[in-house]
């Protein structure tokens, strides 16, 4: 199941992904770039780093449906 996630880069948010895991945003993410699996260090469950620079994925929560 595909859950929305934002990757974060310090405290600022530079993308919006779908993915089944947090880990899995963040590498896609950092793919989109074209690298290579072997330029992408895997440093958490949530996090990856790429030629020095940290990306985080942190899950968006559901929005409520609209109350009538």
């Amino acid at each position: 199941m595909s859950k929305k996630y934002e990757i974060r880069s310090g405290r600022r948010t530079v993308s919006m992904q779908h993915s089944s895991s947090a880990l899995q945003a963040a590498v896609d993410y950092v793919r989109t770039f074209g690298c290579r699996n072997d330029e992408i260090t895997i440093l958490g469950v949530d996090t990856v780093a790429w030629r020095g620079a940290r990306f985080s994925a942190v899950l968006v929560p559901a929005e409520p449906p609209p109350v009538e």
